[in-house]
């Protein structure tokens, strides 16, 4: 006999495991299915260089789940459980050549007068921006915690317009619309001050020159100046492991090492999956795939379930470029050229100007290695001293952005197409690159951990091509078109699948949103979303014809 409940969950990263806490919070009976050996998804930490020398595996900054409407929820409990976060007054800064740099406080009065001593004007724009992000963060920020479309985003548009009038409201819009290099020259005087926000834009995949790259730069730069940044005590993992324990408190059950295979249908609806080692688990109300379109549609679901249409919008499913990740083990955290007071910030972002960043942004997406990529240098125990058991320090290094398939190499000087032999030569480039602005640091290695792009996607096959944030967020694949158009509410021709996690609306970052408004849908009345499903067709079709009259 099959094994049979309400609901089961595949995929145990962090919006999967939401999805599973508020549906077990409902009595109903949940089952978590995840591959690998523990759940977290993106959310891990692992002792990838020393023994007890915890590093977040992929994602490392957890303000947004720190601010999120599931820990606002259920934060007492996420504590009883262990949960804990360290935090920094110190958030970011950016380094530039000749030991210069731009430092960003958790502190408003503090950065003012670090921007005025770089440049006055940059100091303005620096202000006039933090006021726009105060109106941002009142009238349009809502709608992140909000499913598209919906009544109460409807509801959100309707009092901002009534609070800032319908020119005032276009007015703000434009900010986060702008693409990262046109909110730099439009702010700032000098090009340090143009990139330091742009650097944001390739931690998802904005380029300097994408419409709409401006909003996620625009969000981080002045959360972090309000809140710091804040990494999860003794490693991210304790996110997933706190949220376990709330599930199987309320009677849901946790499998590792459980592959799904295959989501079982009869008759057009989701019944159950089946796992690779044979064995069928049944659902009663609900499958919620945490997956990427190209996980879950091309290899789960059999073709035969869903409607030619939809499957040209799965096909038409795009990924960003690809990302490395670099792992430390250091003796010291580093000397920076710029200052000894750089090793105490959180993050530290070194690409000299927005030409560089288009630079590389364009290298990767026509698969060149870049000659000088991004990196985001994650100084993990400045922040959480813990994550070492003797003196020693680890480093967190994203590299962005890289491609996913190697054609060739911008410096002409990697011969390798095959990310298994050119993930060590790229290291070696990025550590060459750091230790131009932190002499020594190479003196300084311990140890040392490499994830290609292709690394990335075997630990976690949603980052499909090495793509950490699980699908291009560029504006044709955002808001209320993610994953599709007219697919933007969780749900899927599948009755009963359900899908939620990066791929779909707010997308990526550690916010667990997709996870809550996922379980919501759930457990919305079925004639309730039916009239919100028919508005969303509508919309749906409407992008489609208007898409036809401009080809």
């Amino acid at each position: 006999m099959a094994e049979t409940y309400d609901a089961i969950v595949v995929g145990a990263g962090h919006n999967g495991h939401t999805a599973a806490l508020y549906l077990a919070d409902e009595d109903w009976d949940v089952c978590v299915l995840e591959r690998n050996d523990k759940p977290g998804g993106s959310v891990r930490s692992d002792e990838l260089t020393r023994e007890s020398y915890i590093h977040d595996t992929h994602s490392t900054n957890q303000n947004l789940f720190l601010g999120s409407q599931v820990f606002e929820e259920f934060g007492d409990e996420l504590r009883e459980a262990g949960l804990a976060f360290s935090q920094t007054d110190k958030p970011f800064a950016n380094v530039y050549p000749g030991g210069d740099a731009l430092r960003v406080y958790q502190d408003a009065d503090r950065t003012r007068e670090e921007f005025e001593a770089h440049s006055p004007a940059d100091a303005e724009g620096w202000e006039t921006l933090h006021e726009e992000f105060g109106r941002f963060a009142e009238n349009l920020a809502p709608l992140l915690g909000q499913p598209l479309p919906s009544v109460a985003a409807g509801r959100t548009l309707f009092d901002a317009a009534r609070r800032e009038g319908p020119s005032g409201l276009v007015d703000l819009a434009q900010i986060p619309l702008s693409s990262t290099r046109e909110l730099g020259d439009a702010y700032f005087e000098t090009p340090e001050a143009k990139a330091l926000m742009a650097c944001w834009g390739l931690h998802i995949d904005f380029g300097p020159d994408v419409s709409g790259g401006a909003m996620f730069p625009f969000l981080e730069s002045f959360t972090a100046l309000s809140e710091g940044i804040s990494v999860a005590t003794g490693g991210a993992s304790a996110i997933p492991e706190a949220l376990t324990t709330l599930i199987e408190a309320r009677g849901g059950e946790i499998r590792t090492n459980a592959e799904v295979t295959a989501v079982d249908t009869q008759n057009g609806r989701a019944t159950g999956v089946t796992l690779a080692d044979g064995t069928t688990v049944r659902a009663r109300e609900a499958v919620v795939a945490n997956l990427t379109p190209t996980v879950l549609y091309d290899r789960l679901v059999d073709d035969n379930a869903l409607p030619g249409s939809f499957r040209e919008k799965v096909d038409r499913y795009e990924y960003g470029p690809g990302t490395m990740m670099v792992h430390l083990a250091l003796d010291d955290l580093p000397n920076w050229e710029a200052g000894a007071e750089l090793s105490e910030f959180a993050y530290v972002h070194i690409a000299p100007s927005v030409d560089d960043l288009a630079e590389t942004y364009t290298a990767a997406q026509n698969g060149q290695l870049p000659e000088s990529p991004l990196l985001v240098v994650g100084q993990t125990t400045a922040v959480d001293e813990t994550r070492t058991p003797d003196n020693g320090h680890i480093l967190w290094v994203q590299v962005r952005a890289l491609p996913s398939e190697i054609e060739g190499d911008a410096a002409d000087e990697i011969e390798a197409t095959d990310w298994e032999v050119a993930a060590e030569p790229m290291a070696e480039r990025v550590l060459d690159k750091l230790e131009t602005y932190a002499p020594g640091i190479r003196d300084s290695i311990r140890d040392r951990d490499v994830h290609s792009p292709a690394d990335l996607e075997a630990t976690n096959p949603n980052l499909v091509g090495g793509d950490s944030v699980a699908g291009s967020h560029h504006l044709r694949q955002n808001f209320l078109w993610r994953p599709f158009p007219g697919w933007s509410r969780y749900g899927t021709p599948v009755e009963d699948l359900y899908v939620c996690g990066a791929s779909t609306w707010p997308g990526a970052g550690n916010n667990a949103a997709s996870g809550r408004l996922c379980a919501h849908r759930v457990l919305t009345p079925p004639f309730e979303e039916r009239a919100i499903e028919t508005a969303e067709e509508y919309v749906g079709d409407a992008t489609a014809a208007i898409r036809r009259r401009l080809s």
